[in-house]
């Protein structure tokens, strides 16, 4: 195997497949990459045996084949030679050793035989459809926060991306939730998706994706079944499995009759909870809102390090509240909004909260207060 390829080509792909690499495996192949180079083309292969990304680029071959280097080293390599310099690529398959050269540059890497690398298994599609970027981009973003890490419920380490109803429509819907924060966001529905069974989409799976997703006018090819998940480009695929579970029944804690509404500035909220949590504890960080006609009061007692006040105008017309939050819940949930308004519905301080932006209830959010 021999090619040569633009530096910029071949960080861009390195560093796509890397990411998936996990630094610390007992099984050395998979910290390798596989780099197939045919035709002009050379793909770069990853995988973790959960996720699996193909990136593919053009360069100059000048003899086909096949060889697994460390993804990390090859990485580092590249990352670190000059801009818009030309990269050489060989491997004579007899050696073990990959040569890699780029102007007065020269590195030998070991190599490992490409016929252990493991290939994921393909996996027949019940439903494919083309989905833009924009729409991924806004359904994982919004929601992904509020996955949870705890391994005991592993069901809920992920985003449940699924068909539902909506006001009489069906719609796209991503939902995640720990158990002390919800987030539900929905899209239009794309041409073909109709049959999609709902899937568990893995964090890691979420976090990889998000790089696809930075050009607004690039479709998305998606392919899901049972067990598996796809996202291709042109240039891209990046295949997962999905969360062997079932989400639970998310409906039953998004509450719907409320006696109280609140709207506020979000950013001028965001920016109020920021200040006063400061002087919280980590352990707690609960910051208790008072909330009177128009007016909100955020406060933080912690009898460790001082306490902390801040009133803000609000349009608020219903009964006195007291109620308390954790600092980093309503700190996330007030930085997905990007209306300029955000609107709290609560029943009482025992109650879950629920949060939208503005009028928009494509996107709503659900928080469990703490006692204060």
């Amino acid at each position: 195997m021999k090619f040569n390829i633009e530096r910029a080509a071949l960080l861009k792909a390195v560093s796509q497949t890397q990411s998936v690499v996990e630094r610390r495996n007992t099984i050395p192949i998979l910290g390798n990459v596989l780099i197939e180079a045919e035709n002009n083309k050379v793909s770069f292969r990853a995988t973790d045996l959960d996720i699996e990304i193909i990136d593919h680029a053009n360069a100059h071959v000048e003899k086909n084949g096949a060889t697994t280097v460390s993804a990390t080293t090859l990485h580092e390599i590249v990352r670190k030679l000059p801009d818009g310099s030309s990269v050489s690529l060989a491997d004579d398959g007899t050696s073990g050793r990959l040569i890699v050269e780029a102007g007065r540059s020269n590195f030998s890497l070991a190599t490992l035989p490409k016929e252990d690398f493991p290939i994921m298994a393909s996996s027949d599609y019940e439903s494919n459809f083309y989905a833009s970027s924009s729409l991924l981009r806004k359904l994982f973003d919004k929601s992904k926060f509020a996955i949870s890490n705890e391994e005991t419920r592993y069901y809920l380490n992920g985003v449940y991306m699924h068909i539902a109803d909506f006001n009489g429509k069906k719609v796209f819907r991503c939902v995640a939730t720990d158990g002390h924060r919800l987030a539900r966001i929905d899209g239009p529905l794309p041409s073909g998706a109709d049959a999609m069974p709902g899937v568990i989409v893995p964090k890691k799976t979420v976090s990889e994706l998000r790089k696809l997703l930075d050009d607004d006018d690039l479709q998305i090819a998606v392919s899901v079944s049972e067990t598996k998940i796809r996202f291709a480009t042109v240039d891209i695929t990046l295949t997962s499995k999905v969360i062997d579970g079932t989400f639970p029944d998310y409906n039953r804690v998004i509450p719907n009759n409320h006696s109280k509404k609140l709207e506020v500035d979000a950013a001028m909220f965001a920016q109020a909870v920021d200040r006063v949590s400061t002087v919280s504890s980590e352990r707690s960080r609960t910051v208790k809102l008072t909330i009177s006609e128009n007016k909100l009061v955020l406060s933080v007692n912690s009898p460790d390090s001082g306490a902390a006040e801040e009133e803000l105008s609000v349009d608020y017309k219903d009964e006195e509240l007291e109620i308390g939050f954790n600092a980093k819940y309503l700190l996330e949930i007030s930085g997905q909004v990007n209306e300029e308004r955000a609107v709290f519905m609560f029943n009482s301080a025992g109650d879950p909260t629920l949060m939208r932006e503005g009028n928009d209830e494509t996107a709503i959010y659900v928080v469990m207060p703490m006692r204060v």
